[in-house]
């Protein structure tokens, strides 16, 4: 295994194959992650080589995703070395709602970077990952779909609302400001998304941690300000507090001077 392979891309792009609706792009996924001769154990089976992996996927797609409304997502908590990959996963419904399936994956890669073996250990939804995770991943979801009334929607009335900059308000950068209502939180999203330009953007999340009704996560993001053309790139981690399904705590910690800096041109 590649030692700079990004153990958590690996394992969206594992995740991906089941939710995959069209069968060729189906079969050049599956084509890609395992090798030839690749394996995949379950508690109860195995499945041995590209046809039957093919078939055990299809199968898999049919009767939870395209049957039953379900999706399989990543619980962003991919580790991998040593030619291994670690990671859980779920399945939920489409639409939202509590976790139907947990599941560990392990993972064996040979040297050109395919699996060799795939274990599956199947797990009792955990509370926490049935709730603040999926709550997270669905806001996630929202956020990349660019809808600020829908993300909107996932938030308590009022929230705990926190930017990392000394003073509640910032006078250059327009969405550094106090929040408590879903109408502010549509209009944050709405005021950042416009205010950048959309084309140049580029946000990524690559981890999720979930203690309970807390989650963490981190990422990057990348933007280029519509009003001075200039573009900034600033780490992110925010820490969210979930209760009945919704966000009752939203605290963003980034490099607001550089930020700050972008919009004083």
């Amino acid at each position: 295994m590649d030692q700079e392979m990004d153990a958590g891309e690996f394992a969206r792009r594992y995740v991906a194959v089941w939710n995959e609706p069209d069968p060729a792009a189906r079969r050049a996924a599956i084509a890609s992650l395992w090798a030839e001769d690749g394996v995949q154990f379950t508690e109860s089976a195995e499945y041995r080589g590209h046809q039957e992996l093919e078939r055990r996927v299809s199968e898999a797609f049919e009767e939870f995703v395209g049957g039953a409304g379900f999706v399989f997502r990543s619980a962003g908590d991919a580790v991998g070395h040593h030619g291994m990959v670690r990671f859980s996963t779920c399945m939920v419904p489409a639409a939202g709602g509590e976790v139907a399936w947990t599941g560990s994956i392990v993972l064996e890669l040979g040297e050109d970077g395919r699996i060799r073996r795939d274990c599956q250990f199947a797990e009792p939804p955990r509370p926490s990952f049935s709730d603040a995770r999926a709550v997270v991943e669905e806001f996630l979801r929202r956020i990349e779909q660019g809808d600020p009334d829908r993300i909107a929607e996932l938030f308590a009335e009022p929230v705990d609302w926190r930017l990392s900059w000394p003073e509640p308000a910032h006078p250059v950068v327009p969405w550094i400001r106090p929040r408590s209502s879903r109408a502010d939180i549509a209009d944050h999203f709405r005021t950042l998304g416009s205010s950048c330009v959309p084309e140049e953007s580029a946000v990524r999340f690559d981890r999720i941690l979930v203690d309970g009704t807390d989650a963490v996560f981190f990422g990057t993001s990348a933007q280029t300000v519509r009003l001075t053309g200039k573009r900034f790139t600033t780490g992110l981690a925010v820490h969210v507090t979930v209760s009945g399904g919704l966000i009752t705590r939203y605290h963003v910690y980034e490099d607001s001077l550089a930020v700050a800096e972008a919009f004083a041109g």
